[in-house]
């Protein structure tokens, strides 16, 4: 079992020239971590999200490690006038829109039979909802176009009971049954949509909201004995956004090590 964190990846211009649209990119999950990737691998990156002061300090370092100052913009995946918002701004800022990440989503942890409806319609509309129009958004312009990449962050527990879960599970097996239908949908027009779905990918964010005991659980179900690094699964995501996954629509990748 090897807890060693692996080296940080090596640039290899997979979005040359490629314009890349990421949602939830503040912080520092996979959202910052696809958006660095992005631009490391040539990209134009424009990032949005729905904290200011987050979002802020995300375009400070993003200019910080990779030298180039995104554009962002604020949006609020569950309000559509938003999602239609962001689309202006992108489209003003990189011209259009080549590869959109759809990292946006809201977890929480309370047992179905203490789940309030108030829980249950805020996860599902910002995890599920906001994928569907974030993705609706894109079908739209890059249909016409004829080309267009959309990666879309799932969960294992979207295929994997965990207690507590109900809402969040529901919504990320519900972005894997968008991911696919609306793959089909798309592909006539050159679009691809897939979809990754991570185990546990360690950021300061999910340290703070989530108990140390279940971290532990978590942790000990990973064969590597750790959690992913968020770059780690933004290197899948970056895979799939890239040309090398020419041939990929309608998948939902597990980046994960986990084992019963």
């Amino acid at each position: 079992m090897s807890k060693l964190t692996p080296p940080y990846p090596t640039p290899k211009a997979l979005l040359q020239d490629k314009t890349v649209l990421v949602t939830a990119a503040a912080g520092t999950g996979i959202g910052f971590s696809v958006a660095r990737r992005a631009a490391e691998e040539g990209a134009k990156v424009m990032i949005s999200d729905i904290h200011e002061r987050r979002l802020g300090e995300a375009v400070e370092e993003l200019t910080r490690v990779t030298g180039v100052r995104p554009p962002s913009q604020l949006c609020n995946v569950a309000a559509e006038g938003d999602v239609q918002g962001l689309w202006q701004a992108a489209e003003n800022e990189l011209g259009h829109v080549d590869v959109l990440m759809n990292n946006a989503g809201l977890g929480g942890t309370a047992n179905l039979v203490d789940m309030t409806d108030e829980q249950w319609d805020r996860v599902i509309d910002i995890t599920l909802t906001g994928t569907m129009r974030m993705t609706r958004a894109a079908l739209r312009h890059m249909m016409p176009r004829g080309k267009g990449s959309i990666v879309n962050n799932a969960s294992v527990v979207g295929w994997r009971a965990q207690a507590g879960q109900c809402h969040y599970a529901a919504a990320k097996a519900g972005v894997m049954a968008l991911t696919r239908c609306s793959a089909i949908e798309a592909a006539e027009a050159g679009v691809r949509i897939n979809a990754v779905s991570p185990s546990l990918a360690m950021h300061k964010f999910l340290a703070k909201v989530t108990t140390e005991e279940l971290l532990n659980e978590l942790t000990q179900r990973e064969a590597f004995g750790r959690a992913a690094e968020p770059f780690e699964v933004a290197n899948v995501m970056i895979f799939l956004a890239s040309d090398l996954a020419s041939y990929m629509t309608g998948e939902v990748l597990s980046v994960s090590s986990q084992h019963p």
